[in-house]
């Protein structure tokens, strides 16, 4: 970037750390049917997840719920694996007889799906919401609306199914009970059990560089991996305004070894003298990093106590702020122990 100044002395990193503990936190079962399913591929699952952990899964080839957390299994005894088993069997049979019932009011033939979702999330404030929702071909069908009682209905065949729920009001006082109560109780639950696992903090490590993405356009990437919990912030600003418009990014994965990653990239302009800076905020870590061509960044952390070491020469300041996706209803699992 021949207009761009470059500094060579290393650069401060700004952090500030709040002391506090507070997270939001959520349990949800997905739940899955498929009618003519390929060979090898089970025609119904079953999966729930404490944040983005996986604690139990079920599919109708095993035909058992299992534990998929080393928590899980420790702190739970055989009679409630034996217990939910038996439930999710007779899951297993209702899915796949709502699904033939839709694949016949859709007239529809071949491979499609049939998704649900339940759970609860506690936010950081300390107040909880609850979620019910169904999917078809991985598109809304149905959504619970618990303060109403109602369900809200996508199409004219979903209203079918939608009128044939609300004449049970039964039933859906109990799934807002299971929503409101017994979905929160579970989750405080587990994440006792987790605890070491579920409430640990493992920072970024950030690294800022250079790429040329196309011939004669030049992009600067900021990219944090290693984190948890995966809320993270990314802001790129230039010139010490935020260029959000301007900016790329990508999602917040899992990295597979139990932490994640994302990136935020801006294209730069080779005839101007801009200043760029990454801003990265994570479980109250605030760091202000400048642009260079390589970056390690290592920090061992937990909330409320830091120990940064890095290293940084470069030109550029970048920011960028940016919030984790919302993953809505598609597999879906239901509410096992509720």
């Amino acid at each position: 970037l021949g207009g761009m100044m470059v500094l060579l002395f290393p650069v401060i990193v700004a952090l500030t750390v709040k002391h506090s503990d507070a997270r939001t936190h959520s349990l949800r079962y997905f739940r899955l049917g498929v009618s003519d399913p390929g060979q090898g591929v089970p025609e119904f699952i079953s999966v729930g997840y404490v944040d983005s952990h996986p604690i139990t899964t079920y599919n109708s080839v095993t035909r058992q719920k299992e534990p998929k957390a080393p928590w899980m299994a420790e702190n739970l005894a055989p009679d409630h694996w034996e217990r939910y088993t038996q439930l999710l069997r007779g899951w297993q049979h209702t899915s796949l007889v709502e699904l033939k019932s839709l694949q016949r009011h859709y007239n529809h033939s071949g491979l499609h799906t049939y998704q649900r979702m339940i759970g609860c999330e506690m936010l950081e404030d300390g107040s909880a919401t609850g979620f019910l929702q169904y999917a078809y071909d991985g598109q809304d069908f149905l959504v619970f609306n618990k303060d109403t009682l109602s369900w809200i209905a996508v199409d004219n065949v979903a209203h079918i199914t939608k009128q044939a729920w609300e004449a049970n009001r039964h039933e859906l006082q109990y799934q807002k009970n299971w929503l409101e109560e017994e979905c929160i109780a579970w989750l405080k639950r587990f994440l006792e059990y987790g605890n070491d696992t579920l409430q640990r903090t493992e920072p970024p490590l950030v690294r800022i560089n250079r790429k040329e993405t196309l011939p004669g356009i030049t992009a600067l990437f900021c990219k944090a991996h290693g984190f948890y919990p995966p809320e993270i912030s990314m802001v790129w600003k230039k010139n010490g305004e935020e260029i959000v418009q301007e900016m790329d990014s990508g999602d917040i994965l899992p990295s597979g070894d139990g932490t994640y990653q994302t990136w935020v990239s801006v294209e730069l302009d080779p005839q101007s003298s801009d200043f760029y800076s990454c801003h990265v905020e994570h479980c109250g870590l605030h760091m202000v990093l400048q642009e260079s061509e390589s970056i390690p960044l290592v920090m061992k952390a937990v909330c409320g106590s830091i120990v940064l070491t890095i290293v940084l020469a470069g030109v550029a300041l970048l920011a960028w702020r940016r919030r984790p996706r919302e993953q809505k209803g598609v597999i879906y699992l239901p509410p096992l122990d509720r």
